[in-house]
């Protein structure tokens, strides 16, 4: 017998591999660094979030139950950036990751955090991490 996604697909259709859901350019105030202005001042922080997840049952159903809540995420996210102090970028990503891989239905995640105007003479500097879910 076929598998699910062959038969939502069609006989004979390409089999869906992966189902990816992007944040992009989220924009946040938090305090960030290592100095003393940055101490005190918050600053810009752009998050870009992949959640990787099977999206073959929302697709199929087209219902909201089976499908990856990335509002509640992006809600999440929020407030920890704006609610916390970091001192490194690898911190902010690292919670952030940790946050995401929080939900059952994620099995992946890769978090990249902007951090604009960091260096004089470059637009932002930017770390980016990835995880996989090991169920």
């Amino acid at each position: 017998m076929s598998s699910v996604a062959e038969r939502a697909l069609g006989p004979g259709a390409a089999r869906v591999e992966s189902s990816r859901i992007r944040i992009k350019n989220l924009r946040l105030r938090t305090f960030i660094g290592l100095n003393e202005e940055e101490q005190e001042k918050r600053q810009d922080v752009v998050l870009n979030i992949i959640v990787d997840y099977d999206a073959l049952r929302a697709a199929t159903s087209d219902s909201p139950d089976d499908a990856l809540n990335y509002r509640t995420i992006t809600k999440e996210v929020i407030e920890l950036v704006e609610d916390n102090r970091f001192l490194l970028l690898e911190k902010l990503v690292h919670d952030v990751i940790k946050l995401v891989l929080e939900h059952p239905a994620a099995h992946g995640v890769q978090v990249e955090v902007d951090k604009p105007h960091a260096l004089r003479f470059a637009d932002s500097v930017s770390l980016t991490m990835s995880a996989v879910r090991r169920d």
